[in-house]
């Protein structure tokens, strides 16, 4: 089956302005930063605040053992004050210079704390390394049209008492007209994993009863349907809660399809996953009448 791969992404809502989010939540704003854009931010922090107060040193020419004009002299002096350094070669002098290098020692004994219990944080926070299947698929599972989706624990470890819940959204008018979007439970034949340690595939019967039942993928475009799927479960590393989520638009569910096999048995008997098929999707004809 030719099928263009892409990631499902959440729905799109209105935001407020990125400067309004930003500073509104500023600590989870940072905590929630890759990695390399959280380092880029405190590098940033750290030359802007030290040009500062570089500026002042400069302007007060009140450090001894700086060359006169120099400000990449004081600009360094300032770095060697905040990080508490101190080779001895240059020195305040002044009122001012003393008094600007009181502030930024307290400045940088200050942002050293805060730094480092954000990176702490950060560092232990546990998250789950849960790969999800790029469709959900619509075929027969044991006689019944069913929806599925796959999951995967991709760390070396179990996740364990995982719990997949799955919710169905759409458009729909209300008895007075008006226009809303509902959600719904799917039901899963299997909903608990105990452990979690490799491939899980979630099914959900499409039956009477199922918000699913009757729909098409032409449907459930007009509808702006999407489902998401949820898992939670401890990981058995950190003795800790983790969850992952994924979104399936309409045109990321696709009808008359199944996954691929990803089950490889060896020739000494021995059993393994085959993941360079996990989002491998083959013709599974499913016929409208079933629905």
């Amino acid at each position: 089956m030719d099928r263009t791969p892409g990631r499902a992404t959440a729905p799109q809502f209105a935001q407020p302005p990125s400067s309004e989010r930003y500073f509104t939540d500023f600590y989870h704003h940072l905590l929630t930063s890759s990695w390399p854009f959280l380092l880029f931010q405190f590098a940033l922090v750290f030359v802007m605040a030290n040009a500062l107060f570089a500026l002042g040193y400069y302007v007060d020419h009140g450090v001894a053992g700086a060359r006169p004009g120099s400000f990449s002299d004081v600009f360094f002096f300032s770095i060697e004050t905040m990080a508490t350094v101190g080779y001895g070669k240059m020195s305040p002098v002044t009122i001012l210079s003393h008094v600007l290098m009181s502030i930024e020692a307290f400045s940088g004994l200050i942002g050293l704390a805060l730094v480092t219990g954000l990176i702490f944080a950060k560092f232990s926070r546990p998250t789950a390394r849960v790969r999800f299947s790029r469709f959900a698929v619509v075929s027969q599972r044991d006689g019944v049209p069913s929806l599925m989706l796959r999951m995967a624990n991709v760390r070396r470890n179990q996740i364990v008492e995982a719990h997949a819940h799955v919710i169905f959204a759409r458009q729909e008018l209300t008895a007075e007209g008006e226009d809303v979007r509902k959600f719904y439970d799917l039901k899963l034949t299997r909903q608990h994993n105990p452990i979690f340690a490799y491939s899980w595939t979630a099914i959900h019967q499409i039956g009477p009863g199922s918000p699913l039942y009757g729909a098409t993928a032409e449907t459930l475009a007009a509808t702006n349907a999407d489902v998401v799927v949820s898992l939670t479960g401890i990981d058995e590393t950190f003795s800790q809660t983790v969850h992952a989520r994924n979104f399936y638009q309409a045109d990321e569910i696709v009808w008359g399809a199944r996954f691929a096999d990803i089950i490889t048995r060896t020739a000494e008997g021995e059993t393994f996953l085959d993941y360079s098929h996990f989002d491998e999707i083959k013709d599974a004809p499913l016929a409208i009448s079933e629905m």
